[in-house]
């Protein structure tokens, strides 16, 4: 073991050669997985959580840095840890998907992962994969440039993580299975929480609201996470503004403003200047919802400025857009630029993928089921199943065949009016697989996601690990390819890992396949994934010595038959792209 770690610390130190950092360091943490007792409304419950904080603890480092984090699950359930917008060059053996990359971590077993970060700076996060674990199991990653650089704006007095997070009075793992085995949409959390706690809007919270403490005159960068399950959410500080200098590990054009819209996933940089009369604030977090049902309260923090000075009775709440005010949510992303010009995005493209996002609606004779119908999601059509007897990345290493099929379609399997139509039942049902997309390495790659009206239509937040990509352009409606790649921006668009594809709109997104390895797309509402909104990309080595994956570590965590992560029982499911009526 010991000769493997000074293996992989070697090849760490060539790679920190690649990417430039020479001054990059070896960082250590533990994280153990353990059920903890906590309440809020009055509530106390047992919970997963690392090292038995709610949020889990805060991992610092710098730019190009190589963090070595032990796992030990002292829980009683499977547990991955995914490192959400670490790109892992080269390594996707710690990217912490289960049975897409790994099997879980099971109760009572550890896992040495390795986060190799490589150009990422600013704020990412780390979250359980399995499962709905991620609601208690998760915290911020804060990415300082190296010592000898600064940053692209005035120097910040104090990093502050602001993580917006969820509460359910139930058990989640209770929430989660009444989810599956009833069809429908999950029940309502009861609260959204500020690091962990509801607020003093909320009952039994005010002892327990978040509170910052801030000096007159300074600068605090706030490292804002969207850590909801199901959620945008927009986020506002009472009488303040403040400016956007960076989105999901990457640095923006400065962008003033005085609130944000966030998806789950989704990390913001905002510079906040404590330049207002001395008193207490309250910073806060709505939820923006296109329909359904939900909770309208506020989250709320309170900053306090320092100073002898007479407290309102009340802290200022700021004034939110409506709940359902998609403009408001669609402009804030849009007006999202790179911070420098001409960026390396690809100007032309080798492979064009159209992609559509649905909510599908499938018969249901199971008793269990509320309704006569049940809920399932995909991408083009394709409902994804997981493996369980190994994961598909061990499956690519060790060339294993039957558990995936390399078969994904670039297209979905016809054309309707997508945002508004109604579409024929052949066009609106899907079918289940473990399909993957291979690329070829260096591949420049552009995925068109095209949200559909099928379950009444509502925004979709894709995530694709192992890269970052650029954000190329937007609109509402259809997709049209003569004319909306007219309007791209190839200049200064955002360098994202996560972005919410409007509701009945689209999205088109641009990288360049160079991270060789396997890597999970998937919308991040965790209903979506749940219900098979996924897809994996496989991308292959190339043919030079750093363009080929590294090997597995020895400790990799064995798969011991569980249900897959959803566990749909449609039938066998290696019956990759089988209608419904197969697998029923």
């Amino acid at each position: 073991m010991f000769a493997n770690v000074k293996f992989f610390i070697l090849c760490f130190l060539i790679l920190g050669l690649v990417f430039g950092e020479v001054n990059a360091a070896v960082r250590f943490s533990k994280f153990e997985v353990v059920n903890s007792a906590h309440t809020r409304l009055c509530t106390r419950k047992t919970m997963l959580t690392v090292n038995g904080q709610f949020p889990g603890p805060t991992v610092y480092a710098r730019r190009g840095d190589l963090v070595t984090v032990d796992i030990v699950n002292r829980s009683d359930q499977n547990i991955t840890i995914h490192w959400h917008g670490v790109k892992m060059p080269r390594y996707p053996w710690s990217d912490g998907t289960d049975y897409v990359t790994q099997c879980p971590i099971r109760p009572g077993k550890s896992f040495t992962q390795r986060m190799i970060l490589s150009d990422e700076e600013g704020t990412l996060w780390w979250h359980a994969h399995s499962d709905w674990s991620r609601n208690s199991v998760h915290g911020a990653i804060v990415i300082l440039p190296p010592k000898r650089e600064t940053y692209p704006f005035p120097k910040p007095h104090a990093h502050v993580p602001i993580i917006i997070g969820e509460w359910w009075n139930s058990k989640v793992e209770k929430v989660f299975k009444e989810f599956l085995v009833g069809g429908t949409d999950p029940e309502v959390s009861n609260a959204f929480l500020v690091n962990g706690q509801p607020g003093d809007l909320y009952p039994c919270s005010k002892q327990d609201t978040y509170k910052l403490q801030v000096e007159y005159g300074k600068r605090y960068l706030i490292k804002l996470i969207n850590a909801v399950m199901d959620n945008i959410m927009f986020f506002k500080i009472g009488n303040h503004n403040f400016t956007v200098v960076g989105t999901d590990g990457a640095y923006t054009k400065p962008l003033h403003t005085d609130y944000v819209a966030i998806s789950p996933g989704q990390t913001l940089d905002l510079l906040l200047e404590a330049n207002q009369p001395p008193s207490h604030y309250y910073m806060a977090a709505r939820i923006y919802a296109s329909g359904g049902e939900f909770v309208t309260i506020p989250a709320t923090g309170i900053i306090e400025y320092v100073g002898s000075y007479t407290p309102p009775p009340s802290p200022l709440l700021p004034s939110f857009p409506e709940y359902n005010d998609s403009a408001a949510s669609i402009g804030f992303t849009n007006t999202l630029k790179s911070l420098g010009d001409n960026v390396d995005v690809p100007k032309e493209v080798d492979e064009t993928f159209f992609y559509t996002l649905s909510v599908n609606q499938f018969p249901c004779t199971n008793p269990s089921c509320s309704e006569s119908t049940r809920l399932l999601a995909s991408v083009n059509n394709v409902t994804l199943l997981l493996p369980t007897a190994v994961d598909i990345l061990t499956a690519y290493y060790r060339g294993i065949r039957g558990v995936y099929t390399p078969d994904f379609p670039d297209f979905p399997p016809s054309s309707f009016n997508y945002a508004q139509g109604t579409p024929l039942k052949e066009e609106s049902r899907s079918g289940f697989g473990t399909a993957v997309r291979i690329l070829e390495y260096s591949t420049t790659v552009e995925v068109v996601f095209q949200g559909t009206n099928l379950g009444g239509g509502v925004e979709h937040p894709m995530h694709l690990h192992g890269y970052s990509f650029y954000v190329v352009g937007s609109g509402s409606g259809n997709y049209d390819r003569f004319r909306d790649p007219a309007s791209y921006n190839l200049v200064d668009p955002p360098l994202m890992e996560n972005i919410a594809v409007p509701r009945n709109g689209w999205t088109a997104i641009r990288f360049k396949a160079n991270n060789p390895g396997v890597w999970y797309m998937h919308c991040h509402f965790e209903r979506h994934v749940s219900w098979g909104m996924a897809m994996v990309f496989i991308v292959k080595d190339g043919k030079l010595p750093r363009e080929k994956m590294l090997p597995p570590p020895p400790d990799m965590p064995r798969c011991g038959g569980e249900a897959s992560s959803p566990p749909l029982v449609f039938g066998d499911p290696h019956a990759t792209l089988g209608k419904r009526e197969d697998a029923e």
